[in-house]
């Protein structure tokens, strides 16, 4: 399984030989180091930690955690079946990519704050007609009477985005030099967001 760490660029597109387009996004893949390899028999489960970006300043233990490594900014650790030959200090780079690749890319989406329910679930509202002022945009009832609580798991007003999304079977168009991907799609985050890649296994 190939994965690597990226920086989320821009949104692109793509001209292919029979002059379809295609959209993409471009991300700035690696380099990243290995920082620790975790084992079964030590750890209780196997994974890759990889660091990425360059760091001004480290926390004491970071720095202690990266002893004779470049100062990472960002940490991420990446779940495989076999680590046997990888290990501390090696470098994961984008040229491991190939074109036709179908990876799954994890990120943070954007944030939207606290949002109503027919931005958040996209409930209809209430007829905008007489009898309902104030009405148009409310939830409406949230259940029968009887449960004297709210069940969970109710669709209702919230913070809405900024959670963990990952998006499956995505094709990599194009591995473009200094380490560059153009993946086909979208991806989640804002520009400059962190993101995982791995190839579907």
């Amino acid at each position: 399984m190939k994965f690597i760490l990226a920086k989320k660029l821009q949104m692109s597109q793509v001209f292919q030989d029979d002059g379809t387009v295609v959209p993409v996004t471009l991300v700035q893949a690696g380099p990243c180091v290995v920082t620790q390899v975790k084992t079964g028999e030590k750890d209780g489960y196997q994974a890759v930690q990889l660091g990425f970006l360059n760091a001004k300043r480290l926390s004491k233990p970071l720095e202690g955690h990266l002893k004779d490594l470049p100062r990472a900014r960002v940490l991420a650790e990446f779940r495989l079946d076999q680590v046997a030959d990888m290990k501390r200090g090696d470098t994961v780079e984008a040229s491991a990519f190939a074109a036709g690749d179908v990876v799954e890319v994890s990120g943070t989406s954007k944030g939207k704050g606290f949002q109503g329910v027919v931005r958040r679930h996209h409930f209809h509202g209430h007829p905008s007609t007489h009898g309902h002022k104030d009405q148009l945009r409310m939830p409406g009832s949230i259940g029968a009477g009887g449960v004297q609580k709210v069940m969970k798991g109710r669709r209702m007003a919230g913070r809405m985005g900024d959670e963990t999304v990952t998006v499956k079977n995505l094709k990599v168009v194009e591995v473009r030099e200094g380490g560059v991907l153009a993946i086909k799609g979208a991806v989640p985050g804002a520009r400059n967001a962190i993101l995982k890649i791995q190839t579907v296994s």
